[in-house]
């Protein structure tokens, strides 16, 4: 279950469901644990926003603002001391040539202006040699701002985020759909850190040899240049097409031999080096919601002098400031974004505030860091491993509350990782929907294995037990303590003669497999008859018929049981090859029993209690006494048809104190024939002459009985030594025909 959860876990991980899922639930949930932070002061948004148009008494849309305000703006924020400044603004059609030519002087005399490109996509259509077929194709266009304008920047580059509804979870670098063009962010870096720039290309340089003069060592010259994306173009492939250059870097730059800096260039090295080290791809480790970044209304950057505007004091000294829409924006304003802390009244968060967000986490090192794919796989498989084999192992409440715990315990874990080191640990995957798969999957499979345990238990106990107990017991073993039911029973009680001295003679496996036999012989009755055996104890077997009532079909299918025993023992005994054979005798008796589970401390067994069955057992000796095969008592010949019995009289069994009539089942009425009725009819006349006390009478019938018998009969010879005996020491006068027996 363990292995299970865990692949699966791993499977639903990797397919585009659930990832996204893990972005959009699993990383917004790590994001909301951990709220808002304090964002680094390194950079700065300036805010085109409603409440400057009102207050420069503007156009609401910023595309029609006079280019001359970006001209003030950036005469300002210069005397400021704004180390670079970037505008998420698009100026790709001319406007007023006045205004459009102030504009472009104030860029080039600043010489830090970083310019947005804007990208257009147009689909078009290739089919092959007039072919009907045709493919569609995107075509990614980087539109430059008007000539101007890209020729008096620092730097022009794009910035490219998913619109709405994709939550935008992520940024480039480097733009893949644009030729791996540098982003705005990394722009801004570069520029940022130009005051490290001649210690990186030093540092580059030792690490590989063979660059050595290919890139200039003065920041003015490479960064002003005009090919500033060129120059970042270059370093990055340098990076990606040996990846072992960054770690000979920082192994250089720990050693502190070639170089000496200080803590703040150290970063800033380590982060260059990171930057051109990392993916294209880059997960946004944002600070808040809107204006958590550093913000200060454009009409207010205007009016800005010496770090005061109005009461308020604002520090843009070597500060990366970017300009463009941002404010408390709806989701139809343009440039509006959709993130983790977009709020459901349709608040979002403007491009320029996320351009500033991927830059601080480039400069501090810190944006999102996910797993790497070994950690990845490690965890969600280990994780799978721990909460199905908990969910399998322990009782339901148990595992539950043992899975709920160690989620929690998770959850601290990946929050403690993302908030000290930004480190993102799955959490859709492991927290909603590994612990309810393996959950509910161990349900499943603990209800198929209790399934198949309860139907091994089934098989078992029904070697010994009957179906309505095994039923019983299979749905609530529990309780096999519980009290027995009084019912109506019919005990079918069997002893074999001779059992001791042949048990004596032969080897236990010998009579092992004989016995195995014997029973199999006197058992296939019984269960065709529907009976069952309670017990078997040496050469002794207890069947039992019981219901509600009596009932005369019960008694019937006993009867042909009892019949049928001796018939299957003697074609056993006539087919065998071997000489061994046990006569077997019967005695049957009805009655209320308590039937149940008896016993005591760790052993139980399912057998009848009470009278019937000490009884039945009684008239099965009685057999011995009269040379008798199958014998029962008055109750069940009670409203018998279909069967040729005699009565034998009454008598008084050893430890009764009620005497009890008892009959001889000798055959099914159609399988006898006039000769056994004849003589049953004999030893009615007899044992009538018997109670009568006319002794020489009932010994001469006795005596004809035995002949139409084939000259031997067990009770009529019993009954002719009893007449004996009553001749020379004749009964009381009270006697009531009872015929005591002394022994069993």
């Amino acid at each position: 279950m363990g292995c299970l959860t865990g692949l699966v876990g791993l499977i639903v991980s990797i397919v585009p469901f659930g990832s996204d899922v893990e972005k959009n639930v699993g990383l917004d949930l790590l994001f909301k644990i951990r709220g808002e932070k304090q964002a680094p002061s390194h950079a700065v948004v300036i805010s085109i926003d409603k409440e400057s148009s009102e207050h420069l008494n503007v156009s609401d849309n910023p595309d029609k603002w006079p280019r001359s305000l970006h001209a003030r703006l950036i005469d300002n924020l210069t005397r400021e001391g704004a180390k670079v400044i970037a505008f998420d603004v698009h100026f790709i059609e001319p406007r007023s040539p006045e205004d459009d030519n102030l504009f472009a002087k104030a860029i080039s005399g600043a010489g830090n202006i970083i310019l947005c490109e804007p990208m257009k996509t147009k689909e078009i259509q290739f089919s092959d040699n007039g072919s009907s077929y045709a493919e569609d194709h995107n075509i990614v266009k980087i539109v430059q701002p008007i000539a101007p304008f890209a020729r008096a920047a620092a730097a022009t580059a794009p910035f490219i985020l998913p619109r709405i509804p994709f939550k935008v979870n992520h940024y480039w670098t480097f733009q893949p759909s644009a030729g791996d063009s540098p982003t705005i962010p990394v722009v801004i870096l570069q520029f940022y850190t130009s005051e490290i720039y001649e210690k990186f290309i030093h540092l580059l340089e030792k690490a590989s040899p063979g660059l050595s003069g290919k890139f200039p060592h003065d920041s003015d010259t490479a960064l002003r240049n005009g090919d500033v994306k060129g120059l970042i173009r270059d370093i990055r492939e340098i990076f990606v097409r040996d990846p072992s250059v960054a770690e000979r870097m920082f192994t250089e730059l720990e050693s502190l031999k070639t170089l000496s800096v200080d803590e703040k260039e150290h970063e800033m090295i380590s982060s260059l080096i990171k930057m051109y080290q990392g993916s294209n791809r880059r997960y946004l480790n944002y600070y808040g919601p809107p204006r958590t970044v550093t913000t200060i209304p454009y009409y207010q950057a205007l009016e800005l002098h010496n770090g005061v505007v109005g009461d308020k004091q604002v520090d843009l000294k070597g500060k990366a400031v970017f300009v463009g829409l941002s404010e408390i924006l709806l989701a139809e304003r343009k440039d509006s974004f959709y993130t983790v802390f977009s709020q459901a009244n349709g608040v979002f968060i403007g491009g320029v505030e996320i351009a500033a967000t991927a830059f601080l986490n480039l400069l501090d090192d810190k944006p999102v860091k996910q797993l790497g794919l070994f950690y990845f796989v490690l965890v969600i498989l280990l994780w799978g491993l721990l909460v199905g084999a908990i969910c399998r192992m322990f009782p339901i409440g148990l595992a539950l509350l043992g899975v709920i715990g160690l989620s929690i315990l998770y959850l601290f874990f990946a929050e403690y990782q993302f908030k000290t080191s930004s480190s993102w640990y799955p959490l859709a995957v492991p927290l909603f929907f590994q612990p309810p798969f393996a959950f509910f999957g161990s349900l499943v499979w603990n209800y198929i294995d209790t399934n198949k345990e309860r139907k091994n238990i089934r098989n078992a106990f029904e070697h010994y037990l009957p179906k309505d107990v095994v039923d019983e017991l299979a749905k609530d073993i529990a309780h096999i303590q519980a009290a027995g039911r009084v019912v109506y029973g019919i005990c079918l009680y069997t002893d074999a003669v001779h059992y001791t001295s042949l048990s004596e003679d032969m080897d236990p496996h010998e009579l092992g497999r004989f016995m195995n036999k014997y029973y199999g012989m006197m058992f296939k009755p019984v269960k065709q008859n529907d009976g069952f055996v309670s017990g078997v104890i040496g050469d002794s077997m207890l069947a039992l018929w019981v219901s509600a009532r009596s009932e005369t079909a019960l008694k019937n299918k006993a009867c042909f049981a009892a019949i049928d025993i001796n018939k299957e023992l003697q074609r056993f005994y006539e087919l065998s090859s071997d000489n061994l054979q046990l006569k077997t005798r019967i005695g049957l008796h009805c009655g209320q029993i308590l039937l149940g589970h008896i016993g005591a401390m760790d052993h139980y067994e399912y057998t009848p209690m009470g009278d019937i069955v000490n009884t039945a057992s009684r008239i099965e000796g009685l057999n011995k006494q009269l040379g008798t095969t199958v014998m029962v008592s008055e109750d069940i010949i009670h409203e018998l048809n279909g069967f040729l019995t005699r009565e034998l009289g009454k008598f008084k069994l050893v430890g009764k104190a009620k005497p009890i009539a008892v009959y001889e089942l000798l055959d099914k009425i159609e399988d006898a024939d006039e000769k056994q009725k004849n003589a049953c009819a004999i030893f009615a006349d007899a044992l009538s002459a018997f109670r009568k006390r006319a002794w020489d009478e009932a010994i001469e019938k006795f005596n004809r009985s035995t002949e139409k018998f084939g000259g031997k009969d067990g009770p009529s010879g019993y009954y002719i030594d009893l007449c004996e005996q009553y001749k020379q020491n004749p009964p009381e006068e009270t006697w009531n025909e009872v015929v005591c027996i002394g022994k069993k």
